[in-house]
């Protein structure tokens, strides 16, 4: 009868141990994939935010963070990144869809070129700080951001520029805004978007163009082969490695810089669950040493920032891209 008792008593422990280790695993949430993961890329392959979703997709796969789901990255190219917006918001709530997150869809929707109100979806990480160049071909006469602005000074119209992915976004933006600042008549500049910043590198290397404003690691094998030249960085310093010996503008008398941010979001109404998940996630990737070779390779520096302190930069850079748009003209009537 005591066996008989003990027994029970322990049944009833093992029970009630089962119970609150369930409800301490529903307390912390503990989501996880359960299914195939699509990740959204709003621009064509080819440029650096290409690159790095890929190269996150890789790590997360890699590591094995993501629990033996695979992990497939989707271009949804169009309206500036608009078109990969609404494939993620038609899966409102679904921790299984991520998307590329960049300081450009700020820029886009604060100057109306995306149609869409990117504040709904959730940043849970930034993970690359990436610097914006302008490049010319070799054999270009502009050598110095004095050449730039005295020939657009001349002629605004004269200089073919490259941007991407379109009119109003970040690399335009980070050409705009320092020229404005030295005197050039911005409204007046003859601007060439394209899809991806690899194909408005393609373009000047094709005569197509006669400058370009792209981020940094497309831009670079080509002035590694002898190809291209950068005039100058709209980074507040210098960067290191492949852009270690590049001014910027600053240095060359233009009080004016531009950065962006690279990361990943997710669909709105994203639980807090699995915004816990993906931050955690995506913290692995941002310290593995295959990833830090990756962004450093390309010239850009790695970072980690997670959702809260990536949520504070897209509300601060909501409002200075305002600021900018409204300066430059170029804000949603």
């Amino acid at each position: 009868m005591k066996i008989s008792l003990c027994r029970a008593a322990a049944s009833l422990c093992v029970a009630a141990a089962f119970v609150v280790g369930a409800a301490a695993h529903a307390q912390t949430g503990a989501w996880q994939p359960a299914e195939r993961i699509t990740y959204l890329i709003g621009v064509a392959p080819g440029g650096t935010v290409d690159l790095y979703a890929r190269g996150t997709k890789d790590q997360l796969e890699a590591l094995k963070l993501v629990h033996g789901q695979t992990v497939l990255p989707e271009n949804k190219v169009g309206a500036g990144g608009a078109l990969a917006l609404q494939a993620l918001a038609q899966n409102a709530g679904n921790g299984h869809w991520l998307a590329t997150f960049h300081t450009g869809a700020i820029a886009g929707a604060v100057t109306g070129l995306i149609k869409a109100d990117v504040r709904q979806f959730p940043p849970v990480a930034m993970m690359v700080e990436e610097t914006a160049v302008v490049a010319v071909r070799a054999d270009s006469p502009i050598k110095t951001v004095a050449d730039l602005v005295a020939a657009l000074k001349a002629d605004p119209a004269a200089q073919k520029i490259a941007v991407a992915p379109a009119l109003g976004q970040n690399t335009h933006l980070a050409i705009a805004k320092p020229l404005k600042v030295a005197g050039v008549a911005i409204d007046k500049l003859t601007i060439a978007p394209f899809r991806s910043s690899g194909e408005s590198v393609n373009a000047l290397l094709g005569g197509h163009v006669d400058v370009v404003s792209a981020t940094a690691p497309v831009v670079v094998p080509h002035v590694l082969a002898g190809k291209l030249r950068i005039v100058a960085s709209a980074a507040p310093e210098r960067g290191t490695g492949p852009l270690a010996d590049v001014k910027t503008w600053r240095e060359q008398g233009v009080a004016a810089d531009y950065v962006s941010y690279n990361g990943v979001m997710l669909a709105p109404k994203a639980t807090p669950e699995q915004q816990r998940f993906w931050e955690a996630a995506l913290q692995r990737v941002a310290q593995s040493p295959e990833w830090i070779a990756l962004v450093q390779k390309s010239g850009n520096r790695p970072i980690f920032r997670g959702r809260d302190e990536s949520l504070k930069y897209f509300e601060a850079e909501w409002k200075a891209t305002t600021d900018l748009a409204n300066e430059l003209g170029l804000a949603a009537k």
